[in-house]
C-alpha cells in the first residue's frame, strides 16, 4: 500500500483544493494515470497514480488541504481485472458509427436547441406555444424540462424563478470560495490598495482591421489553420508602442523600477471557475498567426484548468476584452505588479465626423488603466493615442512605421 500525497507546487503555495476525482475509489488506475485534479491559489494541476492498483480515496472533493497531505492509497498488489486488461487493446480501435436510426412517428418534433434538455411533450409543447426555455424553472433530474414546467411557465407568463425554486422564494444558498476565487479578491483588493491607479479612455475605428479580417480570413485559415482575430492587432499594437514608451512596460519592485525590453502580454481568460491572466511570452518576435494561435492554445488550456504555473506568471502588460460580454466601456484593474492595462471594449456603429462629412463607422472604446506611480499622464495617454494609430493604420505594424515615411528615411 502507498500514500498519494499532495504535491509541493511552490514556495509560497501551503495548500491546495480537491476539485475533483477523475478516479473512483475502489477502481483500478495504471501507473502515471491521471487520478484526480487540485486547485492552488495560482493554477490547476492533475494527480498521477504513482504505481498501478487499486485506489483508495481518502480526501473529499471540495477538502482544503497542505502540502504533504495524503489523497489517497494504492494497493499495488492488487490484481487488474480481466474487464479492464481486455478492454485497454479496444480503446485503441475506433469506435464504429452509430446506425442511423429511421424516423419514428414518436420522435419529438422540437425547436427547442440541444443545450436545453427538455421530455419530449416538454419540447413539443415549447415549440407549439414559443416558449422561451429560458423562462422555464426545470425540475426534472439533471435539470430537464418537465411537461408541468412548462405548463407552470405558461401558467404565470412574465414570472421566473432562480435556480428551480420557487415563485417568491427567499432561498439563500452559502458556498465555500475557491482558492482561485480567494486569490482574485486578494490581488484586486491589493491592486485599489497600493497603486495610484487611473484611466484614459480613447476610441479607435475599427474599419480597416474589420476590412482586412473579412479579406484575408479564408486565405489567413487556409495557411496558418487559425482564424485571423483582433487579438493579434491589440497585441502587435501593444508591442510596438510598449518599446516608444517603456513606462507602461515596467514596474516597482521596493524603491527600483524594473524595465523589460521585451513584451510579455497577458491575456484575462474568462472561465466558469473565475479569471486567469495567462501570458504570451516575446509578442514583439512573434508573427500575426503565432499571436493567433498562442490565444487558442492559452484559452483552451485556461478553460480546460491544463495552465502550468510558468504560463500564468512574469506578465509585463495586460490586455482585456469586455468586448465578447458586451461592455462598452470599463475602467480595468491593474494585474499587479504590472503597472498598465488595456481594455478592449464592443465593436459598435457610431455616427462620426470624417473631413467635414457624417459617416458611420465601427468604433471601439479603448481604456489604459495605469499606476500614476510610474507613468506620467504625458506616457499614458501618449501611448493609448500610439494604439489608436497602429489599430487604424494596420500596415503600420509592419515596420512601426509608415512605409513610405520608411522608404523616404524620414
Amino acid at each position: 500500500m502507498i500514500e498519494i500525497k499532495v504535491p509541493s507546487v511552490g514556495e509560497s503555495i501551503n495548500e491546495v483544493t480537491l476539485l475533483k476525482w477523475v478516479k473512483k475509489d475502489g477502481e483500478y488506475v495504471d501507473r502515471d494515470e491521471v487520478i484526480a485534479e487540485l486547485e492552488s491559489e495560482k493554477a490547476t494541476f492533475e494527480v498521477n497514480a504513482e504505481q498501478a492498483g487499486s485506489l483508495k480515496i481518502i480526501a473529499k472533493e471540495g477538502d482544503t488541504l497542505n502540502i504533504g497531505s495524503v489523497l489517497a492509497h494504492i494497493d499495488e498488489t492488487a490484481a487488474k481485472p480481466a474487464a479492464a486488461a481486455a478492454a485497454a487493446p479496444a480503446r485503441e480501435q475506433p469506435a464504429p458509427a452509430p446506425a442511423t436510426k429511421p424516423a419514428s412517428s414518436e420522435a419529438p418534433v422540437t425547436a427547442v436547441t440541444n443545450d436545453i434538455k427538455a421530455t419530449p411533450v416538454a419540447a413539443a409543447i415549447i415549440a407549439d406555444k414559443k416558449v422561451a426555455p429560458a423562462s422555464i424553472t426545470p425540475s426534472g433530474a439533471g435539470g430537464k424540462i418537465l411537461k408541468q414546467d412548462v405548463l407552470e411557465a405558461l401558467s404565470h407568463p412574465g414570472k421566473q424563478s432562480f435556480q428551480g425554486q420557487d415563485l417568491f422564494s427567499r432561498n439563500v444558498r452559502r458556498e465555500k470560495m475557491s482558492n482561485l476565487r480567494k486569490t482574485i479578491s486578494r490581488r484586486l483588493v491589493e491592486a485599489k490598495n497600493t497603486t495610484a491607479m487611473l484611466t484614459t479612455f480613447n476610441e479607435v475605428d475599427m474599419t480597416r482591421i474589420m476590412e482586412i479580417r473579412k479579406q484575408f480570413k479564408d486565405a489567413f485559415n487556409k495557411s496558418h489553420g487559425v482564424n485571423l482575430g483582433f487579438m493579434s492587432f491589440f497585441a502587435k499594437a501593444c508591442a510596438i508602442a510598449l518599446s516608444e514608451w517603456p513606462a507602461v512596460n515596467c514596474y516597482i519592485d521596493a524603491d527600483e523600477l524594473i524595465y523589460h525590453d521585451y513584451a510579455d502580454i497577458s491575456i484575462a481568460v474568462s472561465t466558469p471557475r473565475g479569471l486567469t491572466v495567462p501570458v504570451m511570452r516575446n509578442v514583439e518576435s512573434l508573427s500575426m498567426a503565432d499571436i493567433e494561435k498562442k490565444v487558442v492554445e492559452l484559452a483552451g488550456k485556461a478553460r480546460d484548468n491544463k495552465l502550468t504555473m510558468e504560463e500564468l506568471q512574469g506578465g509585463t502588460f495586460t490586455i482585456t476584452n469586455g468586448g465578447v460580454f458586451g461592455s462598452l466601456m470599463s475602467t480595468p484593474i491593474i494585474n499587479i505588479p504590472q503597472s498598465a492595462i488595456l481594455g478592449m471594449h464592443k465593436i459598435q456603429e457610431r455616427p462620426m465626423a470624417v473631413n467635414g462629412q457624417v459617416v458611420v463607422r465601427p468604433m471601439m472604446y479603448l481604456a489604459l488603466s495605469y499606476d500614476h506611480r510610474v507613468i506620467d499622464g504625458r506616457e499614458s495617454v501618449s501611448f493609448l493615442v500610439r494604439v489608436k494609430e497602429l489599430l487604424e493604420n494596420p500596415e503600420l505594424l509592419l515596420f512601426g512605421k509608415d512605409p513610405v515615411k520608411a522608404l523616404l528615411e524620414l
